[in-house]
């Protein structure tokens, strides 16, 4: 290296030297502490000067609660809710001791220590307000008190901080039992009920005072989550989550030596008594109201939010069409029954949901008879079984995978397989050898054939061809809720848990060219200190336009020439699937024309709605099938709502026809000649108990899936359709899986 190199390499370093000691002397030890120490005296002076600056403020709307509005989407009123506050206020020492303890051990263990608030959960809270992430726990019991008596719930940092200097100052003012009086009493519990003893009321019908630990426990529970952790229309997992809350209260009132091991060991979890609707939610008005505000609280608006009231909800629901509906239910089904004389009838529920399938928007909904006498909705209940209904999804998923038969033949409404009942399935690790409507047998019949006829041994076959994997993929693809839905040859009579809500999002998907449809109910929520926009649906392709349009053309022949046929009119384009669940105990119509996609179910409801019971014998017309009063409310609908003149057509693009190759031997298995009435007319009293057993090992070879060129018939002659529809009694039942559950 050169001089002249050195001399540069020197600067070089000297510069980096400079740089470094530069940096050094900027970010010292002692400028750092001062820096953070600076900034921690600002805020502590801004906290200050807002601890001044905010003084407590009189009591807010929820206090004085308002009434909230809910409108048709023509803007005309619907309901008008919370008049009056369903509040009366307890001195605290009315309220046991232990039932005190519990509401202090599920919200804040040390309120009794503390200061009023908690920093941690405060800064948690505007932290995920500031991310977007909604409003989160953590709050003081005094926190709480302060937000639901002299503020409002609005996820805001301007609310938060607030919230925290009046709880401070409210802890210096309020001696801790006249906070926790005041906690209690203006808490939302659910159930319309404000306050401890509207609670009582609700939940349990005894005053405040009569409380045991166990009840204490459970409504210090509910205000975690009222909508959620309600055990009359709780889910599964709402029910599991308010018992581990329950468990919890009572193992800190251990824990903080306000309650025994020993008499902890004792208590057991008290259910809560069914609701009473309130006064003016007779009717469907009821039903309505109850699926706006479930939706309400998917989108941020909870039941404490909405009960203070001063809300206008504007629902997708068109009045016309509303009328229509129930008017079709009371013509084409109540009318018929004799509730009070016939045991049958007094078991039947009928529900239903229409949809505009372009949009989603549920433009009518039927949850019941009356949401005073039955306040389960029939429209959203996931209990029963969709049944046929679910056989054009498998169609679906065998076109959307470009399935083949066993002999390798892509699957289309050509295809050709054999119907013959008890067939038993093959190519499955899972024996399936399930029982067509009256046991009847067909034969070779056609894709298209079968579903008209919804023949139960064809789409056996199918889904195994397509595999149930993908069955399922496709049907959760569309919309089918994942309720009791083992991967299994048996699902594809729609064994599963469903509602007709589901199922409406199912079919007005179909009926989008594939394109997927949620349903919604809210169109919009406003408030004079905040306007909530309810989220749009994502709209993708759920399956190819194809694969939709082929099971379109499918459900026409369904209408047009076989069970769905109650529902054919010249004054729409209609296609449709029919399904009646094992043992008669659900009966559905599944349908759509271009502008509508409704699903009408009919469910034999007995002992208060814990047990599902047969449908046979319905208004003493034997059978209740999908094909029957389903079809017919259906008909009676559309065709008020289309305003009776002649609808669009469906416009289908690229339907897939299927491979029709030459036919090899048919089944040995003779076909049994259909009975020439109408409707078969099956037994008066349906079997209760299937075969607990598959056949594993026939004694005749099971016939191969057989594709017969269409122009060319088959060696034997085909059966004609039926117009009935069942789903028989199915042959596979490990795990309990292939019949109807009760």
């Amino acid at each position: 290296m050169g001089r002249a190199d050195a001399r540069r390499a020197q600067a070089q370093e000297s510069r980096r030297a400079a740089k470094s000691g530069g940096i050094r002397r900027l970010f010292t030890w002692k400028k750092l502490l001062g820096t953070f120490f600076g900034i921690v005296l600002l805020g502590m002076g801004a906290f200050g000067a807002l601890y001044l600056y905010v003084d407590v403020p009189a009591a807010n709307a929820m206090a004085e609660r308002q009434s909230n509005v809910y409108k048709y989407s023509d803007g005309t009123v619907l309901a008008r809710t919370g008049k009056g506050v369903n509040r009366q206020i307890v001195d605290l020492d009315e309220v046991p001791k232990k039932v005190q303890h519990a509401f202090v051990a599920a919200e804040n263990k040390t309120f009794y220590k503390d200061q009023g608030v908690d920093l941690k959960g405060t800064t948690r809270g505007v932290l995920n307000t500031l991310s977007g992430k909604g409003k989160q726990g953590g709050s003081t019991i005094t926190q709480q008190y302060v937000k639901n008596y002299y503020l409002t719930q609005a996820p805001t940092v301007s609310r938060k901080l607030q919230e925290l200097v009046i709880s401070l100052k409210i802890d210096q003012q309020m001696s801790k039992d006249q906070i926790l009086a005041g906690y209690i009493n203006t808490a939302y519990y659910g159930r319309g009920a404000s306050g401890i003893q509207a609670a009582a009321q609700a939940y349990y019908g005894i005053d405040a005072k009569d409380l045991n630990v166990s009840q204490g426990a459970y409504l210090a529970s509910l205000l975690q989550a009222p909508s959620q952790y309600d055990w009359a229309t709780a889910t599964d997992t709402g029910k599991k989550l308010v018992k581990e809350r329950w468990a919890y209260t009572l193992r800190n009132m251990v824990e903080m030596d306000w309650l025994t091991e020993s008499e902890k060991a004792k208590l057991t979890f008290a259910k809560p008594q069914k609701p009473k609707p309130a006064a003016g939610m007779e009717g469907q008005t009821g039903y309505l109201v109850e699926a706006a505000n479930k939706e309400l609280e998917k989108q941020g608006v909870s039941a404490a939010d909405r009960e203070a009231g001063g809300w206008t909800f504007t629902l997708t629901v068109d009045k016309k069409r509303q009328q229509a509906l129930e008017k079709a239910v009371d013509d084409q089904l109540e009318s018929k029954l004799d509730r009070e004389g016939n045991k049958v009838d007094a078991t039947v529920q009928a529900g239903a949901t229409s949809v505009d399938p372009k949009t989603g928007k549920v433009v009518a909904l039927y949850g019941g008879e009356d949401y005073i006498k039955h306040y389960i909705s029939n429209a959203t209940r996931q209990d029963y079984q969709p049944a046929s209904t679910f056989k054009p999804l498998v169609l679906a998923s065998a076109l959307e995978n470009e399935s083949e038969t066993q002999d390798g033949s892509l699957i289309g409404l050509n295809t050709v397989y054999d119907g013959t009942s008890k067939r038993p399935v093959v190519g499955s690790d899972t024996p399936f050898a399930p029982q067509n409507q009256d046991d009847r047998s067909y034969g070779p019949i056609s894709v298209q054939k079968a579903m008209n006829s919804s023949v139960n041994s064809v789409f056996a076959q199918m889904i195994v061809d397509v595999t149930p994997a993908k069955a399922k993929e496709t049907a959760l693809a569309l919309g089918v809720p994942d309720k009791n839905f083992p991967e299994r040859p048996a699902v594809t009579l729609g064994t599963m848990n469903a509602s007709t809500w589901d199922m409406a999002g199912v079919y007005a998907t179909l009926d989008n060219h594939g394109q997927k449809v949620t349903p919604h109910i809210l169109q919009s929520a406003e408030h004079r200190d905040r306007t909530v926009n309810p989220e749009k649906p994502k709209r993708e392709q759920a399956i190819s336009r194809a694969s939709a349009d082929t099971v379109t053309k499918a459900l026409t022949g369904v209408v047009d020439a076989g069970s769905g046929g109650a529902a054919n009119s010249p004054a729409y384009d209609a296609a449709a699937k029919t399904g009646t669940s094992e043992n008669n105990k659900s009966a559905w119509f599944a349908g759509y024309t271009p502008e509508l996609t409704t699903v009408v179910a009919l469910f034999g409801e007995g002992d208060g709605g814990r047990k599902q019971v047969s449908l046979t014998g319905t208004a003493n017309s034997g059978r209740a099938s999908g094909s029957g009063f389903p079809a017919r409310i259906w008909a009676d609908y559309t065709l008020g709502a289309l305003d009776g003149g002649p609808g669009k057509t469906f416009d289908l693009q690229d339907v897939e026809r299927g491979e029709v190759p030459a036919p090899p031997t048919p089944s040995d298995t003779p076909s049994e000649e259909p009975s020439e009435s109408e409707e078969p007319t099956p037994s008066d009293t349906p079997s209760q108990t299937p075969s607990e057993t598959p056949s594993e090992t026939p004694t005749t070879p099971a016939p191969p899936t057989i594709s017969p060129p269409a122009t060319t018939p088959p060696t034997s002659p085909e059966i004609p359709p039926l117009p009935g529809d069942d789903d028989g009694q199915p042959g596979e039942r490990p795990g309990g899986n292939g019949a109807a559950q009760q």
